[in-house]
């Protein structure tokens, strides 16, 4: 028996990596899976479903279920597909876990507007598309008066919750799914349905030329995307209920919910900007530094801290 017995999922990008890694141990908790990915290259290119499928036959030898799906994640029609193949196959849905991304990584002043759009569309559109989807099936069945467990898992980072240089795009798309994840779990809690997010650092494609593939083999091991799916299983389950709008920070060092955006230090409102040199200053004083990348404080040059 596992956490996820009868319970039916979509996970997004699970053809490799740490999307891989969930559709596996969800697999092995007794979720029935829809595999979904494109199978293209890291920055969005190409295509096919042979990773999904890949994945599909590792989870029918070991005595699962799973089918592939092929469709866009930040397609209108492809997420309400995707929602639809997992009802019709399966007879339910119970979990969404969006975790398909891609990478256009580049400095600010060299950025295209491709660059930019592709990373927003497929990590930003595509949480919100099968997001959408779902939430709209559970609210049918909510009010149909049955009764839901569903689960919204979204992926953030820690390059979009602390910042990292050269990832203006993907950043801006994670933060907004951290946003996205607070908000809908507000919206979503009427109808029965949690919805939290997971900032992950792991050993993956998308990172091993960001220096990780670099690091020592013990090392590598603590940044094993297989660290990263414990927590997202469990809060897939019914065991976390109770657990809602939250952004969990997680790699094979740690598990820890990051904090987000609260009001610092104030001062009373001023009239004349002329007068405001003093009071801001005051203020840069008594306010926490913005985190680096670990999460922590962190000062420096260009840290937007004490002063820049």
């Amino acid at each position: 028996m596992g956490i996820l017995d009868g319970r039916v999922a979509i996970i997004t990008g699970a053809g490799r990596g740490i999307g891989r890694e969930h559709a596996l141990m969800m697999a092995e908790q007794g979720a029935k899976v829809v595999v979904n990915d494109l199978g293209a290259e890291m920055d969005g290119s190409g295509g096919g479903t042979g990773p999904a499928g890949e994945v599909v036959e590792e989870i029918r030898g070991m005595g699962g279920e799973a089918v592939v799906n092929g469709d866009d994640v930040s397609s209108w029609e492809g997420a309400q597909n995707m929602v639809n193949q997992a009802v019709e196959t399966f007879g339910d849905l119970n979990v969404v876990v969006n975790n398909a991304g891609i990478l256009r990584d580049r400095m600010l002043t060299n950025m295209t507007e491709e660059e930019w759009d592709a990373v927003i569309k497929v990590h930003l559109k595509g949480t919100f598309a099968p997001a959408r989807w779902a939430a709209a099936y559970w609210r049918e069945q909510s009010k149909a008066g049955k009764e839901v467990s569903g689960r919204i898992i979204n992926t953030a980072s820690p390059s979009g919750i602390y910042g990292n240089v050269g990832q203006t795009n993907y950043g801006a798309a994670k933060a907004g799914i951290a946003s996205f994840t607070v908000i809908a779990a507000l919206e979503l809690a009427r109808y029965g349905v949690t919805v939290n997010a997971i900032a992950p650092t792991a050993l993956t494609r998308m990172t091993e030329n960001l220096g990780m593939g670099q690091l020592p083999e013990e090392a590598k091991e603590q940044m094993s995307p297989r660290w990263i799916s414990p927590i997202v299983t469990w809060l897939a389950s019914d065991e976390a209920k109770n657990v809602t709008g939250r952004v969990f920070d997680v790699s094979g060092r740690y598990l820890g919910i990051a904090e987000g955006w609260h009001r610092g230090p104030t001062a009373d409102p001023v009239d004349d900007p002329a007068q405001l040199g003093a009071v801001v200053d005051q203020l840069m004083k008594d306010a926490r530094l913005n985190a680096d990348m670990s999460g922590k404080d962190a000062e420096g040059p260009g840290r937007p801290g004490k002063g820049i």
